[in-house]
Parts: C-alpha cells; structure tokens; sequence
C-alpha cells in the first residue's frame, strides 16, 4: 500500500507493525514517526489519555517521560503541529499509539504534521489500533510495560518478530522506582515573567503554559530540581511554586528534602508531582493507581464550596489522603474515584492540587488557583 498523497505521513509506504504488552496481548497496525531499530523497538509504560484535542501539548508534556501514549480520541494529526503550541523543549514520551492518523492536516496555525514532528524527535509512533480494545484491557488489567515496532508478514519471522517485542515489553522497568526528574528537568536556572511578584519554580517537569499563568504577575527564577532550599532562599522569593512532573515521587528524595526545609518558610504551591512531593515532605505516603488520571474531563469537586470543576490530569501516582490527617486538610477530591485532588497545609502557608489549572490541553474552571498563589504571597508567612 502506498500513500498518494503529498502529505501522507506514510512518505516510503506501509510499515507493519504491532504492539506487545507485557502480558502477551497483541494489537497490529502500521507504523510512522521515527523507525524503530530492530534489536531496540520503542517501549515505555502504556497509558491511555481520553482529551478529545490537544494532542501537540500531551506529546510534549514532560509528565509523560517513560511512558507509551494511547490516544482514545480516535483522530490524531488532523489540525498539524505548530512551535507555539509545545509545552516543553521536546517529547519525552516514548511513543505514540493512535487508531486513524489523518494523512493531511489542515489548520491555519499547522506548520507541519504530527507525523513529521515525531521523526525529527526520534519518537515512534504505531496507527490502525484498535484503541478502544487496548484501553480496556488497560482498565481492567491496569498500566503496563509495552513495546512495539515493524513485523514481517510471513509465518515463521512473524512469529520471531513478536516474540523480540515480547521480550522487550517484559524487560521494561515501566515508571516504578525510577527518577524520572532528572531526566526532564532544566540543567540551569532560567527566568520567565516580568511580574511584580518574585517566584521560585522548582522544575520537576514544568509545562510552558504553567510558566505563562504564573508569568502575568511574577518574575519566575525556575530551577533545576535538585536545587536545595538553601540556594532558593538566596534569592529571597515571596512564593516557592513545584510544578507537575513525571514518574514515581519516592525517587526524588532531593526534591522532597527541598521542600521540607522551604515549608514555612515561603508560600508554597504545587501541581501534579508537586503536589506528591509536598506530601512526602509532609510525611504523607503515595500509591499507584490502576491506570492513573489522563485526560481533560475529570470531575473534582471543591470542599469548602461544593463546587464542581471539569479538570485536565496527568499522573499515575496518588497522596493518601488518610496518611495525612491532622498535618494537612483535603481541599479537592475526584468525583470518580474518590482520589485526594488537592490539600492546604495546616501549620504552613502551602497547598497544592493533583490536577493541572493551566489546562493545556483542557478546561479553565481551575485557573484560579493561580490567583490564590498570588495571594497567600501577598499575605506572606
């Protein structure tokens, strides 16, 4: 089969490949993005994102490092890729699964195909999948190690090929008990922002629209993640933000030794990661989730008020709300499975929240967590 269609991201024809989980499943497509090596397919932890749009900022959204994305929107590439649109400076993804890529992409802002921006950066990519098969089989058997890449289409080294993917997908570590931060986050400090106010971002994996929400009222120093609350200090912050990142939280000791000694001394907001490495610093303890949180449609409602707001996610780790009774109050939690969304530090001017108000992609019912950083700087410690 081959594509006739100057913009087909199929440019040398069909490439034939398939997909291995862990646990022996097999799902077959064709490949595209960047080739993969025969001895090394691509293979990451599988998850699956439910955002209907967005596909550019879930790609480069840092959380996503050691991870293989299935897309259960079942277009991918329609509207291109555009410079303005990434979230960070590359994809730290390992893959990209999808069921139809579109072989034209049309948008005024498109500056090239998605398929293109994967070869550039070295990422693979597996279409025609039955996604809404291999997003089952993760919920009911949860997150797990897979790998994917080219199968011959003959018996006998069909056969070998699978059994090369198997292995690869059984020697995966996945995302458990590795430090996955060091891997995403900026090797100098850097600013952003010309605002009034002067904030500290501690990058554990640090998406640009967080940088522009916290960019409309502050001077933002961010900083390596294993920066010491010494050197943040140094600079005489009025807040200390901690950002979303990717991975397990127990493998950054470093950045949870940072936060303890900065608790009272400076306001403290974190997202996502930040938010999980707030509660180990508190002393709370962390558990993953079957499948985790990824998507732009989950419904966390609001404590104090009741209120409901539709919120992005992007973690497969969790806080347990229970280890922190008496430290620290939940202000959030997640109307699907109950899951601590957010929580205010008793004894210190701190709080944080698991979902993501910059919203990008998703919606904005959370942006005013933003204003109420902004805030509690203002009321200092």
């Amino acid at each position: 089969m081959t594509a006739n269609n100057s913009n087909s991201p199929f440019p040398s024809g069909f490439r034939p490949g398939a997909l291995v989980l862990a646990d022996g499943q097999i799902f077959e497509g064709h490949l595209f993005g960047a080739p993969s090596n025969h001895d090394r397919p691509f293979s990451g932890e599988v998850v699956f994102n439910t955002a209907l749009a967005g596909y550019q900022e879930v790609l480069t959204d840092p959380s996503y490092a050691g991870q293989v994305i299935t897309f259960t929107y079942p277009h991918f590439g329609n509207y291109g890729v555009n410079e303005a649109d990434n979230e960070s400076r590359q994809i730290f993804a390992r893959g990209v699964v999808v069921r139809d890529l579109s072989r034209i992409h049309s948008n005024y802002r498109s500056e090239g195909s998605v398929a293109d921006f994967l070869t550039q950066q070295g990422v693979g990519g597996i279409a025609g999948v039955d996604t809404r098969r291999l997003t089952r089989h993760i919920r009911d058997r949860g997150a797990m190690p897979g790998a994917f890449g080219s199968v011959s289409v003959d018996g006998d080294a069909r056969q070998a090929d699978l059994a090369r993917l198997t292995e690869a997908a059984q020697r995966e570590p996945g995302t458990d008990g590795v430090d996955l931060v060091a891997q995403v986050t900026t090797e100098r400090s850097y600013q952003f922002g010309t605002g009034r106010r002067k904030v500290v971002a501690l990058d554990l994996g640090i998406k640009r629209t967080i940088l522009e929400h916290l960019g409309t009222y502050a001077d933002v120093t961010v900083m390596p993640a294993s920066t010491p609350a010494s050197e943040i200090l140094a600079l005489n912050p009025e807040g200390v933000f901690l950002s979303n990142g990717p991975g397990d939280p127990t493998e950054v000791p470093y950045a949870i030794q940072s936060v303890q000694d900065l608790l009272g001394q400076v306001p403290v907001f974190g997202i996502c990661l930040g938010h999980q490495v707030l509660s180990l610093a508190l002393g709370g303890t962390i558990s993953k989730l079957a499948f985790g949180h990824h998507g732009a449609n989950h419904p966390v409602r609001q404590i104090a008020t009741g209120k409901v707001e539709i919120t992005s996610q992007n973690h497969n780790f969790a806080v347990e709300a229970a280890s922190l009774e008496g430290v620290a109050t939940v202000t959030h939690i997640n109307l699907n499975d109950g899951v601590c969304e957010g929580l205010r530090v008793n004894a210190a001017p701190a709080f944080s929240v698991q979902h993501h108000p910059e919203a990008a992609p998703g919606p904005h019912d959370s942006a005013y967590l933003f204003g109420e950083f902004e805030q509690l700087m203002e009321r200092g410690v």
